[in-house]
């Protein structure tokens, strides 16, 4: 492949797997099993980015293994209907057959682990979403470092990536134990423990210890954005926890010379991710991509109440479907809100559609935001967030 007896694409793929491996020092490629691919939104990509890979399908290179693309930056379907210019949609349309002539997957999620893409532990994958390689190193016990969009899908063509990083044993070790000493009772407080966490460790890799102060069973989904915090405020690829994850219950992951941190209070990190807006006319749910169960449990909270303010539940396009199954999506549409495919407004041109303040129950979400929707945000729980939407006002009470 390397030569160019596959074809030019192949060998540019080949030619960019080579290259990460010499510059992080990598003695051999490993074969993966699946790969997931980021910079698909065209308000990312650009008209450069569009151009690279039309180039690069241009050349016949096909990806050899299963791979998937990242959320792009509209509905692929309803986008007309949610406000999205046909301008934008043209662009992100061939961004995506771009895409597809590549061999690669048109489900456009960060949660490839929940429409049946789960590697299984020990295998190497080549993932790129930051929160999905969360979840896959930590809570699935799989083995990928954070890909680039091109290196993911260099790694989809060869079916292989360099081995470094998370790959090898010696780095999935804990850098750092940090021992929660405050409650932590529901998914905002884990999003808000991730995030302090993270700019805390930066690229380390976190050991926690809970203690007593865990007294619930969050559901997994809850664990998915944990993950997504201490990346967005960190760099945090991998992380372990005494009780919970995979490579933790197997015990001796701590490396030698690890820091301590000890968490007692959250309130920095609830500070950091809030603004002081009152009015809501945006909620967002769905960062990283909503599981069935979570829009279940949206529409048992609105209970049939209508919306003052907008709400996006973000999710893959084949949880959307179960859900309409379910008659999950007429309850919330009949009430005001939308489910929305494919898309997710961290990589959405959100500013375009006249929002002002989002409320979310995503820690991820809530630190992208700003800087890259111009939004102001309010940061809580689901709940909290369902209130705003139902009143169009944060609520008084919490935080």
């Amino acid at each position: 492949m390397l030569a160019g007896g596959a074809g030019p694409g192949v060998q540019k793929a080949m030619e960019i797997v080579v290259a990460l491996g010499q510059i992080y020092g990598a003695r051999d490629l490993v074969p993966v099993t699946s790969v997931q691919v980021s910079g698909v939104s065209y308000k990312n990509l650009g008209d450069a980015g569009l151009a690279f890979l039309e180039e690069w399908a241009a050349q016949g290179a096909q990806a050899r293994v299963p791979a998937t693309l990242n959320p792009a930056g509209m509905d692929l379907s309803d986008w007309s209907h949610l406000g999205f210019s046909p301008d934008f949609a043209q662009r992100q349309t061939a961004v995506i057959e771009a895409y597809v002539s590549l061999g690669i997957t048109p489900t456009c999620t960060c949660t490839p682990y929940l429409v049946g893409y789960v590697p299984q532990f020990g295998q190497h994958v080549a993932w790129a979403e930051s929160s999905a390689v969360s979840f896959a190193n930590s809570m699935l016990g799989a083995r990928t470092n954070r890909e680039g969009g091109p290196s993911a899908l260099a790694a989809a063509i060869t079916g292989r990536t360099a081995r470094y990083g998370l790959h090898l044993d010696a780095n999935r070790r804990a850098t750092a134990v940090v021992d929660v000493q405050c409650p932590v009772r529901t998914e905002a407080d884990l999003g808000a423990l991730g995030y302090q966490v993270g700019r805390l460790v930066r690229n380390g890799v976190p050991y926690f210890r809970f203690g007593a102060r865990l007294d619930w069973q969050p559901g997994s989904w809850v664990w998915k954005t944990f993950g997504a915090a201490m990346a967005a405020s960190g760099a945090v690829a991998l992380w372990h926890m005494e009780g919970l994850t995979p490579e933790a219950e197997m015990g001796d992951v701590v490396a030698s010379g690890a820091h301590s941190f000890v968490v007692d209070d959250l309130g920095p990190a609830y500070d950091a991710l809030n603004g002081s807006a009152q009015e809501v006319d945006l909620v967002s749910i769905g960062c990283p991509h909503a599981s069935l169960a979570e829009i279940e449990d949206v529409v048992t909270f609105l209970g049939g109440r209508q919306l003052k303010a907008a709400l996006w539940i973000t999710t893959a396009r084949a949880t959307r479907e179960a859900a309409q199954r379910a008659g999950l999506v007429e309850r919330i549409e009949s009430a005001g809100g939308r489910v929305v495919a494919d898309t997710c407004l961290v990589v959405a041109p959100v500013a375009s559609l006249g929002h002002r303040t989002m409320a979310t129950n995503s820690a991820k979400m809530a630190s992208y935001t700003p800087s890259h929707s111009g939004l102001s945000v309010r940061f809580g729980s689901m709940e909290q967030c369902l209130e705003a939407a139902v009143t169009g006002r944060w609520p008084a009470a919490g935080r």
